[in-house]
């Protein structure tokens, strides 16, 4: 690879880090063709890029980026795929899942939302990460909460109210 290649390569990957707020890096070396093919599928339909890095050029391009990756680049050892998605936990699902047939993809890391996870005991926290909509969902709804009593209240409070009247009138 000449270094007009390389330079390429970094400024796509520095455009790609840029560009999304959700970065895992996985380890999927030992998967066989078949079963990368397979995650490979998966990844297409959970709406996940997928794709193998080289960890110099993926270094220098976290280098590049003004993103603060902190301790990330320090996990850029043997294979790398670098996973990235609009939602912040589907690639950790994506692996969970995966992993019930296999013990690969690993995660070496990730980068959610400014927020960086490091190392494999992480992948049950970050499924559990609700993603943007989700929280505004259960935002919305704990604001919503208290009118629907006060409505509710203020319903079935009139309609006891006017059986009551209702009584009173006709005796």
């Amino acid at each position: 690879m000449t270094r007009e290649e390389k330079a390429i390569v970094i400024e796509d990957l520095t455009a790609q880090l840029a560009g999304n707020a959700n970065i895992y890096l996985a380890d999927i070396s030992g998967l066989d063709a078949g079963t990368t093919s397979d995650l490979r599928r998966a990844c297409f339909k959970a709406n996940i890029k997928l794709a193998v890095v080289k960890n110099t050029l993926l270094e220098k391009a976290m280098e590049a980026s003004d993103k603060e990756f902190g301790e990330l680049p320090t996990v850029l050892k043997g294979n790398t795929s670098l996973m990235l998605s609009e939602t912040g936990n589907a690639p950790a699902k994506l692996i969970k899942n995966f992993r019930k047939k296999s013990d690969k993809p690993l995660l070496k890391g990730a980068f959610i939302e400014e927020a960086i996870f490091i190392g494999d005991e992480n992948l049950d926290t970050l499924v559990s990460i609700k993603s943007r909509e989700e929280l505004i969902g259960d935002i919305i709804g704990l604001l919503q909460s208290p009118a629907k009593n006060v409505i509710s209240g203020l319903k079935s409070g009139g309609g006891k109210l006017a059986g009551i009247l209702k009584t009173l009138s006709e005796k």
